[in-house]
């Protein structure tokens, strides 16, 4: 068994410092934008995808050097304030020991990935397991990325368990037709209604995991 892991919010702490840095500069810009309007609109979208709306919301594109400047921005976040989730390494360590395979998928670059995972000391560990929506044409909410990653991991779909913490993750793993875990520690749960179960605390994920296992229709799928 498969388990892909989202990786800003779900193995990094930085949803909420990029909430902070879109918070400010786009309320500089005209958009006084709220954290729930992040969580609905953005959370989870490729950069591409969140620009499009903004210059959609606005009427007018970015000024130039906009996108620099919120990297450079989150970047400084990133290096005084980053942490691993709560909980989340030693979910990892214990999904070792029982032998389920694991990966990251996220709508993030793999530059930014390097950075972020590798601040809170992860990128060794998943190194060759990391996948992006840089790697397909479309991104979440789209299945592409799940198939990819599944496919490279030699996992098909009904092998797959996605965690999450967005709407267009969820969305996304249901279209690819694999079953989800939402993470709501952060996300307001009735965001991610479509996944098949939600956890509030990572100490839960393979309680969970487990779960979704056993009502499973094909003993199969029972075991890593």
């Amino acid at each position: 068994m498969l388990i892909v892991f989202d990786c800003d919010g779900v193995l990094v702490d930085s949803e909420r410092l990029l909430q902070r840095v879109d918070m400010e500069m786009l309320g500089e810009l005209g958009w006084p934008i709220t954290v729930e309007e992040i969580y609905r609109e953005h959370l989870g979208h490729t950069v591409a995808d969140m620009v499009a709306n903004v210059e959609r919301h606005l009427g007018k594109p970015l000024p130039d050097g906009f996108l620099n400047r919120r990297d450079e921005h989150f970047a400084a976040l990133l290096h005084s304030e980053l942490h691993a989730v709560p909980g989340v390494v030693a979910a990892l360590d214990r999904l070792d020991e029982l032998g389920y395979a694991s990966c990251v998928a996220s709508s993030g670059s793999h530059e930014k990935m390097r950075m972020t995972l590798g601040r809170v000391g992860m990128f060794e560990r998943f190194a060759g397991r990391i996948f992006s929506a840089q790697d397909v044409s479309r991104g979440k909410p789209w299945p592409e990325l799940f198939l990819h990653a599944g496919q490279r991991m030699s996992f098909p779909p009904h092998r797959c368990i996605v965690v999450e913490d967005s709407p267009a993750g969820i969305t996304a793993a249901r279209r690819a037709r694999m079953r989800s875990i939402g993470y709501v520690a952060q996300t307001p749960a009735d965001m991610l209604t479509e996944a098949d179960t939600t956890i509030d605390d990572m100490s839960r994920l393979v309680e969970a995991i487990t779960e979704l296992l056993a009502h499973s229709a094909t003993g199969s799928d029972c075991t890593p």
